[in-house]
């Protein structure tokens, strides 16, 4: 591919992205349902592409428009190729640019939160691999790994789908990327649908402590635009130009956490090598063949560990200032941005067709799971502020982390509660496991080298239990006394 390809192929998408920010703009039912531009301009990707428009052009016999749809071979080449680059980026500026917070604090806010969190993540698990097991094996020939699914599609998001796919082509199973990405995005809209219904609810029954009545939206804000009244600001300047550009310094930064993150999986993969992963290496025998793991393991968590070494010694040599939470965050929604697009412009549509049975039935049990999670068990574990706390880690769990947060915005728009406060460190310990963590790049890779899924199934099964039961402790903790709580503590000053 030439240069200048690549070059057209990127002003093609970003002209791409383009009509999907026009329509947000101007089509009230995209508006309603809250969807990003970028989810909206993968869809019309999709049906330019090879996937509709090229089979639409094959039917009848149009030979330019059978060949790519209106992209050239090339283009969407390329496009494949960007989730699985771009997912390193999202990942490395998660925790880039704020101060880390001590465990302490992080326990004493976000300890109900982060068994919700846990919750979800390992349910998703349980839920999809006994389906496997009992459903997709037996009455579809399916291994029933393929359950994992439901904890990277919905959990982990598009991003973290779309930054599976060498692992799941290395793995000879490259039709779970397109499963995935597609469950991504049912569960995205089946989230924002469920949750922003829940919130309503929850407003005629008197479940919310913020909000008394749900009042709509602004004309801006259901555009996805700011008024003129308003003043927002894309970051703070941390560099003077005339020596680095403060964009150029936060890029370079990235790339450092990028490069970390390589060395810490090829030390991982090396060390695997010497041990069992290379016949006749230490614990495997003369002629015996070894088993590959961790060469599965994708860039993007060991990546966002390398972003945590930077900020630690940032925070340790009084450098912190150097880096802006907000653009950083900047950063992370571009590569987002050109990721979402990028992947749902190439998915495989005829291999949703040929597996449409695992399709609905992980769908649907994802779904279902979540919702019972969100209206019965996490009353039961956040003693205060629950649905307002809640409702941004069911958008999580069934979306992304900015799913989430448009749902928070709509519980508590004016940040009254201590919701966000809580769901943002949560995420510093949750992270790093679950929705793109390691227990998701190494989950289905695991159960493939070892051909067995109950070593994902038990330790998962274990840790929802465990979860759920210690929130439910807590919450009884709270509400009899014996333990305090900062939420209570905020509703009172409310009051």
């Amino acid at each position: 591919m030439s240069p200048d390809s690549v070059g057209f192929a990127i002003v093609l998408l970003a002209t791409v992205m383009l009509i999907g920010k026009y329509l947000r703009v101007k089509v009230p039912f995209v508006q309603k349902l809250l969807l990003p531009s970028s989810i909206v301009a993968g869809f019309i990707g999709l049906f330019l592409g090879p996937e509709i428009a090229g089979r639409i052009g094959a039917a009848l016999d149009v030979d330019w428009l059978a060949d790519g749809g209106f992209f050239t071979e090339d283009i969407v080449e390329l496009w494949s190729t960007l989730p699985g680059l771009l997912i390193s980026v999202v990942f490395a500026t998660l925790f880039l640019g704020s101060s880390l917070p001590s465990p302490k604090r992080v326990a004493k806010l976000a300890g109900p939160q982060l068994s919700i969190g846990i919750a979800y993540g390992s349910g998703q698990y349980v839920v999809g691999l006994l389906i496997g097991l009992l459903v997709l094996a037996p009455f579809f020939g399916l291994e029933p790994f393929y359950g994992g699914l439901i904890e990277i599609a919905f959990e982990g998001g598009h991003g973290t789908a779309a930054g599976m796919a060498p692992a799941f082509e290395d793995m000879g199973i490259p039709e779970a990327t397109d499963l995935a990405l597609a469950m991504a995005t049912v569960g995205l809209v089946s989230g924002i649908i469920i949750g922003v219904s829940v919130i309503n609810w929850g407003v005629r029954t008197g479940r919310t402590e913020v909000l008394e009545k749900i009042e709509n939206q602004s004309a801006s804000e259901l555009r996805g635009l700011y008024s003129d009244d308003e003043t927002v600001y894309a970051g703070r300047m941390t560099a003077r130009p005339g020596s680095i550009e403060p964009l150029t310094l936060h890029v370079a930064v990235i790339g450092l956490a990028i490069i970390i993150g390589w060395l810490m999986l090829e030390g991982l993969v090396l060390v695997e090598d010497a041990l069992w992963g290379q016949p006749d290496s230490l614990w495997v025998g003369e002629g015996e063949e070894g088993m590959t793991l961790l060469g599965y393991v994708p860039l993007f968590p060991l990546a966002m560990l390398g972003g945590v070494v930077v900020q630690l010694v940032l925070d340790r040599t009084g450098n912190s200032s150097l880096l802006d939470a907000e653009l950083m965050q900047r950063i992370q929604g571009l590569a987002l941005d050109i990721l979402i697009v990028a992947a749902l412009s190439t998915i495989s549509l005829a291999v949703i067709a040929d597996y449409w049975q695992a399709f609905v039935i992980l769908s649907v049990a994802g779904i279902a799971f979540c919702t019972v999670m969100l209206v019965y068990f996490t009353p039961r574990i956040i003693p205060q502020f629950w649905l307002e706390r809640g409702i941004a880690d069911f958008g999580q769990s069934m979306g992304v982390t900015a799913t989430g947060l448009a749902l928070l915005r709509v519980a508590d728009p004016n940040d009254e509660s201590p919701a966000l406060e809580a769901f943002g460190y949560k995420q510093l310990a949750f992270e790093p496991i679950f929705g793109g963590g390691l227990i998701t790049a190494i989950s289905i890779p695991v159960m493939v080298a070892t051909g067995n899924v109950y070593i994902m199934l038990i330790p998962m099964a274990i840790l929802f239990v465990l979860a759920l039961t210690g929130g439910i402790i807590y919450h009884r903790g709270v509400k009899s006394g014996r333990w305090t709580d900062p939420s209570v503590e905020a509703a009172k000053a409310m009051d």
